[in-house]
């Protein structure tokens, strides 16, 4: 496992019982987190500045304290990230993908070179912006236009100009990509379990990750850097997304690794997904 560090403004105070309460900025957050199946016969406390609940429709609300502001920007080396309670209990905001930023960020920087990248249901943006600040031409992909919003004020308080974003569905964008003949350095993709594109089209990860794969393979330039695929799906381990990269993309070396969080609390992680790299370090 490779765990998300250097966090100054954020952090796992404790999880138990399905929860998971973070100091985020100058606020607590308490919201369900379904990998927290270990129990405790302490409660956790619940008088916090942020508090998702779900209902009997299994949809649910946050409830805010009257400290607590609509919107908060919080920073991680150098980097700002735009923080708001948003439906199905998220923040805007991944932190456990710094693992894969700092992995990105070296390789972007290392290529001393301005490179393409392709960022897939690229959700509010994290992966984008520091692709961007450590100097690569970024493509931005993702179905949601709400997302799309959060990413440009990501993009704005950075002072980033070098992203190019796009609404629509992106098996749609990657066919249309391959007919006029483009080409990225390197790949990113954050696929949901399911998804459904801004025309209805449907998306299941199991059933349909392999052959988006191998359709964005054929993107990939001859100086092309590396492919990173995440899942959040329980159940998909990482060696099935290198077994997937690797049956395509027969070049470069594959790593994969579970993504996770410290914690305050002694002996614990809290596991946060999966990734698997493929980088093609003649390329480097």
């Amino acid at each position: 496992m490779k765990v998300a560090t250097e966090w100054n403004e954020y952090i796992v105070l404790s999880t138990a019982n399905g929860e998971k309460l973070e100091q985020i900025g100058g606020y607590t957050f308490l919201r369900p987190d379904p990998q927290v199946i270990w129990k405790t016969d302490k409660k956790i406390n619940d008088k916090v500045d942020a508090k998702y609940t779900r209902t009997e429709n299994k949809s649910g609300e946050w409830k805010l304290s009257k400290r607590m502001p609509k919107n908060f920007i919080i920073s991680r080396k150098g980097v700002k990230f735009h923080i708001e309670p948003m439906s199905f209990k998220h923040i805007c905001l991944f932190p456990e993908q710094a693992v894969n930023w700092d992995i990105m960020t070296n390789l972007i920087k290392k290529r001393k070179q301005n490179i393409k990248v392709l960022n897939l249901f690229a959700y509010t943006g994290g992966a984008s912006i520091v692709c961007a600040i450590a100097g690569a031409s970024v493509t931005h992909v993702d179905a949601a236009k709400s997302m799309i919003d959060i990413a440009k004020i990501n993009a704005k308080i950075n002072g980033i100009n070098n992203i190019r974003f796009i609404q629509d569905d992106c098996k749609k964008f990657v066919e249309r990509e391959i007919r006029r003949g483009n080409k990225y350095d390197a790949i990113i993709m954050d696929p949901p379990s399911f998804g459904r594109g801004p025309k209805g089209e449907t998306w299941k990860i199991e059933d349909d990750i392999y052959e988006f794969v191998k359709l964005c393979a054929q993107l990939l330039s001859e100086d092309k850097l590396f492919v990173l695929i995440n899942s959040y799906t329980t159940g998909l381990q990482p060696t099935v997304m290198a077994n997937i990269l690797n049956s395509i993309i027969v070049d470069g070396e594959t790593e994969c690794y579970e993504v996770g969080l410290p914690t305050q609390e002694k002996g614990i992680i809290l596991p946060c997904g999966c990734s698997a790299i493929k980088i093609f370090k003649e390329n480097v």
